[in-house]
């Protein structure tokens, strides 16, 4: 049996890789806006077969394609491996077959028999070769100079519409994150609720809303300044991330106030989690000052029921729960 030709990795394949990720499009659904690329290319090109495809570390994944089935292919048997070794010129070959690199293919040898495959490298600001957008016939056939550059002209587009999706996936992440601790601000934390209590309304689940507030945050402004305050509120935030479940939404809703959804109904893990919040606040925070200081939290704790008939009341409950709380220890 003849053994494949080794598939050849780029030198900067860690960077590239890294690269690949940052744009969060693997095993993304169809978009219109690639769909409509790929259509457009197969119909210039007159070919059957069009893709816009991405080298991950072990497998090529089609973000659209027109006339072929499968929705990725394993790395070793990718033409698109060798397109990316060349990020600065297409990749033309224009007889599959009488190529010593592809002859044994299982994808020339065996069915679908591709014959003819063109790929232009999607190479972004830094030169890392993300892929290709290629044109593949079941026929050998020849190609233009012309034709190259209109193919080089498309994968610039495709990366066009790659940055621009990232470009507003950061600005989406940037107006829903609290700029200071990097959680949730109130805007993702009222989607977050919208989408548990319809969760819960259309399948009899539960959740519960913690509803959280620092006890003598006030006092560390007023002693050591706004930037200790930060610090502070930073260091929360964290300890809070180490108490809750992946599953959880940790929000922080503005000034000291902080809010978690948790699925966990059940009123003895809620209590358990509130006191677990308690402890790892109440221990001393070392600001870079050098100094510590030592504070602690209040918790409203509002389960969902069915009686609750909009985020807001569910929220209103919390508060109520927190402040009666906050109220006793005065």
């Amino acid at each position: 049996m003849l053994a494949l030709k080794q598939c050849p990795i780029p030198a900067n394949e860690p960077e590239r890789i890294a690269q690949l990720r940052s744009f969060e499009i693997l095993d993304t659904p169809p978009e219109i806006e690639f769909d409509a690329l790929t259509r457009v290319v197969a119909y210039a090109f007159n070919m059957p077969i069009a893709v816009i495809a991405l080298m991950d570390s072990d497998r090529l994944w089609f973000k659209s394609r027109v006339g072929l089935d499968v929705p990725e292919l394993d790395r070793k048997i990718a033409f698109c491996a060798h397109a990316i070794m060349t990020p600065n010129a297409p990749l033309v070959i224009e007889d599959l077959k009488a190529d010593q690199r592809f002859d044994i293919n299982p994808l020339v040898s065996n069915s679908p028999h591709l014959r003819f495959y063109a790929g232009a490298p999607l190479v972004d600001d830094s030169g890392h070769a993300l892929g290709t957008i290629a044109v593949i016939d079941t026929q050998p056939r020849t190609f233009s100079e012309t034709q190259k550059q209109t193919l080089t002209d498309c994968a610039r587009l495709v990366m066009t519409a790659l940055q621009g999706r990232r470009r507003a996936l950061v600005l989406e992440r940037l107006a829903m994150t609290d700029y200071l601790t990097e959680l949730p601000n109130r805007a993702q934390f009222d989607q977050a609720m919208a989408t548990e209590m319809s969760h819960a309304v259309r399948s009899g689940t539960t959740f519960s809303l913690l509803c959280l507030d620092l006890d003598g945050f006030k006092g560390v402004n007023d002693e050591f300044g706004h930037a200790a305050g930060d610090e502070v509120l930073c260091e929360v935030a964290q300890r809070m991330l180490r108490q809750v479940r992946q599953s959880d939404t940790l929000a922080r809703l503005g000034g000291d106030e902080f809010a978690i959804i948790t699925r966990d109904n059940d009123g003895e893990s809620v209590a358990v989690l509130a006191q677990r919040l308690m402890d790892a606040i109440g221990q001393p925070i070392r600001l870079s000052s050098g100094d510590a200081v030592t504070l602690g939290i209040s918790v409203g704790i509002a389960p969902y029921t069915p009686d609750v008939t909009s985020a807001h009341l569910l929220l209103a409950r919390a508060d109520k729960a927190l402040y009666s709380i906050k109220n006793r220890l005065r």
